[in-house]
């Protein structure tokens, strides 16, 4: 699987690039597409056939350009990358706040939009973006309206940004997992159900519950229950209601 991070460009052509300073314009015919066509093309293409599939070069021949002329719109792969996320970060819905919603519902809410986020674009999974994100005015839209969630709480500045990392690591782990889920179903043309339900002979001889009484006997109650070793829309409501648990700890102590 590709795993890349964002941040990897030239920090000044990057953030150029994001804010929409227009590079210096060379002697030649004027430009057939603009960044944001170029940049869309490329989110299509990773939606479609994942990120190792966006290409400088596959880029061009999507939008009509040779593979040469991508390098006068963007400098390379890196600064790309930055730029379709923090695209995406953009086009994200953010409703105000409503006055009288707790902060608990509101960091549901931040948890539930990342998470449709990468669920319509599984490739952001593979996408390295807490510790360098791309600046971008998406970027910090994003960052801006989140924390705003976090407003009386009563934690302080480097708390808030703390929690806040640590709520986009819960959904982004979560959603990687399911990604890779959906992606084993998809490479060996087999449901989770009929993996284990092939291999159940197998598992049978193996697992002896002299030996391994808790994993016989807790595996085969989470199997019988999911239909598989894991089941997605349970772990994701687990896991949210722990992190939220863990914050409102954090948030009582203040």
């Amino acid at each position: 699987m590709t795993s890349e991070r964002t941040g990897a460009g030239e920090p000044s052509r990057t953030l150029g690039l994001l804010w929409g300073e227009q590079p210096v314009r060379r002697k030649g015919p004027a430009r057939s597409v603009q960044v944001p066509h170029l940049v869309g093309s490329a989110i299509e293409l990773a939606d479609e056939r994942g990120l190792a599939a966006v290409t400088m070069r596959a880029v061009a021949e999507r939008v009509g350009i040779s593979p040469m002329s991508v390098y006068t719109y963007v400098p390379g792969k890196p600064e790309l990358l930055d730029l379709m996320v923090d695209t995406l970060y953009a086009a994200m819905p953010r409703p105000p706040w409503a006055a009288g919603q707790t902060w608990r519902h509101r960091l549901t809410a931040v948890a539930e939009a990342n998470r449709q986020l990468l669920v319509a674009h599984p490739w952001l999974t593979e996408v390295a973006a807490l510790s360098r994100p791309p600046l971008g005015p998406g970027t910090m839209a994003k960052y801006e309206y989140e924390l705003a969630a976090f407003d009386d709480t009563g934690l302080d500045d480097l708390d808030v940004d703390a929690a806040l990392s640590h709520l986009i690591g819960f959904v982004q782990g979560h959603c990687r997992s399911a990604h890779d889920a959906a992606r084993a179903s998809t490479d060996t043309a087999m449901s989770d159900a009929d993996w284990w339900a092939a291999n159940q002979p197998v598992l049978a001889r193996a697992f002896d519950p002299d030996s391994y009484p808790r994993a016989v006997r807790i595996g085969a109650a989470a199997g019988e229950a999911y239909g598989s070793a894991w089941d997605a829309e349970r772990a994701w409501t687990f896991g949210l209601a722990c992190t939220l648990a863990g914050l409102t700890a954090l948030v009582e102590q203040e």
